[in-house]
């Protein structure tokens, strides 16, 4: 049987290339770069659509077999007619957690590190004298450190991995609280469930991992569970000066309850690659603000993102075809 495969994304020419070469069997077609959808009869062809933000009405492609995502989240999908339909949706999940797990990393080191202060003496072009220097740039040590990464899958354990070579202690929270099976995920992580010595818990033992938190690291999915999971309550059990660092979505954490508590001293410093509203202001504090690191979403941009995409689309086009379980199938009771 002859699959048709439809894509909205702007790939370059080589990416489509590779596909046909890999699957010759299976007949491609592009959306143009004014996006304009493709002729009615293609549509209802179609088995496998691999779109972002393009989310045709479910009746437009009668015989789409799957929705091929070009995001790790589904938050833009839910409430469409796609999602409502009952179509196996898949993410991009498991693309990036090595990259991922590097930013989150890199954080780490640089809020023990005290950067944003010495980002802003050097602003300031003001050396510190030795007083100041051992006052407030001394690093906080990493081994020894507890470290929580709430939202723990493949880019949690990843994250776990390069924890561990600095001698932290990694708590990991999910929703279940244990290491699951990943037979039906895409993942370029390097650290297998089996090897992951981090202690496990459920979402609803939150309370009890903040508590012994010096860092805490969100990377957990957006869903109705976790819109406003960090709140002030959760903020105010972190032992004094804890260490923030959010590479999810906005909305999970309050920023209006962590700036206050980055101002008064209760949070020791934050790295925030999300936020409630994107692009962020240009008039807002959090550009300026001492103690913060600041990046426009960018945690997540993978450096093998074309090969390892081929990899995922033709895998799952070849499942379809052997009408096998997909990858990256979003479970739409959990929400991601």
């Amino acid at each position: 049987m002859t699959l048709t495969y439809l894509c909205s994304l702007p790939l370059p020419d080589a990416w489509f290339d590779e596909l046909q070469k890999r699957m010759p069997d299976v007949a491609v077609h592009r959306m143009t770069p004014d996006a304009v959808p493709p002729a009615p009869e293609v549509l209802a062809a179609v088995d496998l659509l691999h779109t972002s933000e393009w989310l045709p009405r479910a009746d437009e492609v009668p015989g789409v077999r799957l929705v091929q995502l070009d995001t790790s989240g589904v938050d833009h999908v839910r409430g469409t007619s796609l999602w409502e339909s009952g179509v196996p949706i898949a993410t991009l999940g498991g693309i990036a957690p090595v990259p991922m797990a590097e930013y989150a990393l890199m954080s780490i080191l640089e809020l023990a590190h005290r950067m944003p202060l010495i980002e802003r003496h050097r602003a300031d072009r003001s050396w510190p004298s030795n007083a100041e220097r051992l006052a407030s740039l001394t690093p906080r040590q990493l081994a020894g450190s507890t470290v929580a990464i709430v939202g723990y899958g493949r880019i949690g354990r990843e994250i776990s991995r390069l924890a561990t070579t600095f001698g932290m202690h990694v708590l990991g929270v999910s929703r279940s609280g244990t290491r699951v099976a990943v037979a039906e995920k895409f993942d370029t992580g390097r650290q297998a469930p089996d090897n992951d010595p981090a202690e496990l818990f459920p979402i609803d033992r939150l309370d009890e991992v903040l508590r012994r938190s010096d860092f805490l690291v969100v990377v957990v999915p957006l869903t109705e569970l976790t819109r406003g999971l960090i709140g002030p309550a959760q903020l105010d059990l972190l032992p004094p000066g804890a260490f923030v660092v959010n590479i999810a979505r906005g909305g999970i954490v309050d920023e209006a309850a962590l700036l206050d508590r980055l101002r008064d001293g209760r949070v020791g410093g934050v790295a925030l690659d999300v936020f409630d509203e994107e692009p962020l202001g240009a008039g807002s504090v959090w550009w300026t603000e001492p103690g913060a690191l600041i990046t426009p979403h960018v945690a997540g941009l993978a450096p093998q993102y074309h090969a390892q995409t081929l990899d995922l689309v033709v895998e799952n086009l070849t499942r379809l075809a052997e009408n096998r379980p997909l990858l990256n199938e979003v479970d739409r009771a959990a929400g991601y």
